[in-house]
């Protein structure tokens, strides 16, 4: 019972509107970051890390989840669009992703 408990108050903690607007911006800066080829998720966390020392540490920790999670879809965006990885994760996505976009279809691809 304990256990539930817990994870309540975690995720009471992680659903706090000024945590879900760290979030928000994590994922845009992420994103934006992620764009530009040979930035990877974890170098676009080590260049973004001043910016999470602002808030709290549950802030900071999702704020740094939100830059993971942007800058690795920043980086299917240019594999996709572009043809150019930015990083290993995202060499498939250039084979399947690129011929998509050629044909027209890179809503459903970057979907």
């Amino acid at each position: 019972m304990e256990t539930l408990l817990n994870v309540g108050q975690g995720f009471g903690v992680a659903l706090m509107p000024i945590n879900l607007l760290y979030c928000f911006i994590g994922v845009f800066i992420g994103t934006l970051v992620g764009v530009l080829p040979g930035i990877g998720p974890i170098s676009a966390m080590s260049l973004l890390l001043p910016i999470t020392l602002s808030g709290t540490p549950e802030s900071g920790i999702i704020m740094m989840a939100g830059i993971y999670y942007g800058s690795m879809y920043g980086g299917s965006t240019t594999s996709i669009l572009v043809n150019i990885p930015g990083e290993a994760a995202s060499v498939v996505t250039c084979i399947d992703g690129h011929q998509m976009a050629k044909q027209g279809r890179a809503g459903p691809a970057l979907g």
